[in-house]
């Protein structure tokens, strides 16, 4: 299917609104909705907790495991089932050994997501946490990453992309580094993967990835996935343990499951799972690298005709490829807040967002936008 050309607003529920935060929660195509209320129903007549019922989750949650794999190129079982990026980032923070004389680098400490950035702090008074200082596009020196690496580095966290600008950061050529180093490496995709085109894990290097299923992969809320390399299951003690992680042996001792159950415990949120699977399917359906080139031009529709505007300021790199369709400005003389609550009284939605101090207000088009609608946007805040 031509998704650049062909407007498929009505594969989604916008309510006569253009929907433009994606890059925190995007909506979910009527086709996702239906399969989780058809997942209840049957769910439902089936017995939830009847002999029958545990082959048929299990099934839809191996569907689901099995469309991610194959989106991020990883085994289905590297893939864990989770509520939230913020649960795969605790998973790293929390499971990982350390000692006093340990360190972990952050790319621009506060500069990070909170998310990415909150669960390392807490672990201030245990280790050493390194900044690795950044511009203000949020890239950074890599022979000062280099130089920053030693014997007691537990670990280097970073983005993929930025939740504030959008601006995409070099991972694969860390990857490069931190392998040659043997230092584990930890990213947080919750802005990239969905929206980025095709994406390779194995290209990252990475050993711990988290990512969520409501931003670019239009899936419900409370959906996560946090990927683990195989060969790195051994480097974290789970978060939680119960029944379904873990087994007793040789007079009441513990041993972890293989992935993905060491790090699944009482997982629930079948339904969500399912709404999940249905969302990512209807997307591979037009082609990963085809939805990155259908959200890079009316990204660029969108800073084209801002850039022309009196009084505005862009945030990110100009340069397309190195950023993705997240649009952050600030207009001279008007509050980022009164401007997305103007807009919203209009059916437009934007969102504020911040780099450091700095309010900013964020646009991030998708898939189901279109440059009618980014026209209309603009108009809007000529109009201001």
């Amino acid at each position: 299917m031509d998704v650049e050309n062909e407007d498929i607003s009505n594969d989604f529920p916008t309510g006569g609104k253009i929907y433009l935060n994606n890059a925190s929660v995007s909506l979910m195509p009527l086709e996702s909705i239906k399969a989780m209320t058809d997942f209840l129903v049957s769910y439902c007549s089936i017995g939830p907790d009847s002999i029958d019922s545990e082959p048929f989750v299990t099934d839809k949650l191996r569907q689901t495991r099995r469309i991610i794999a194959d989106l991020v190129k990883c085994q289905p079982e590297e893939i864990i089932l989770t509520q939230s990026t913020t649960d795969g980032v605790n998973v790293v923070a929390n499971g990982l050994s350390f000692d006093s004389k340990s360190n972990i680098i952050i790319r621009g400490m506060a500069h990070e997501h909170h998310a990415n950035y909150y669960p390392w702090l807490r672990l201030s008074d245990k280790l050493q946490i390194k900044n690795l200082k950044v511009d203000e596009q949020g890239f950074f020196d890599m022979k000062e990453l280099q130089s920053m690496l030693d014997s007691n580095t537990k670990l280097v966290t970073l983005s993929h992309a930025l939740y504030n600008t959008g601006t995409i950061l070099p991972i694969e050529e860390v990857g490069e580094i931190l392998e040659k180093n043997n230092t584990p490496y930890f990213l947080d995709t919750a802005q990239t993967i969905g929206c980025i085109g095709d994406f390779d894990v194995n290209n990252t290097k990475c050993n711990f990835m988290s990512f969520n299923g409501s931003k670019w992969l239009c899936g419900p809320m409370g959906t996560g996935l946090f990927f683990c390399k195989k060969s790195s299951s051994d480097l974290l003690e789970p978060l939680a343990i119960g029944g379904e992680s873990a087994m007793i042996y040789d007079e009441n001792k513990l041993s972890y499951k293989d992935l993905p159950k060491k790090f699944q415990t009482g997982f629930r949120n079948y339904v969500g799972m399912v709404g999940l699977e249905s969302s990512v399917r209807y997307l591979l359906q037009f082609g990963m690298q085809n939805i990155r080139t259908k959200v890079i031009k009316l990204a660029n529709q969108l800073r084209d005709e801002l850039s022309k505007t009196s009084g505005v300021t862009l945030y990110g790199p100009a340069d397309p490829e190195k950023r993705t369709s997240i649009v952050s400005f600030n207009i001279e003389g008007h509050e980022p807040q009164t401007i997305v609550e103007r807009l919203e009284k209009q059916n437009i939605v934007l969102s504020v967002r911040e780099i450091l101090e700095k309010k900013l207000v964020r646009a991030s088009p998708h898939l189901f936008n279109t440059e009618s609608e980014m026209a209309m946007v603009i108009n809007a805040l000529k109009k201001l």
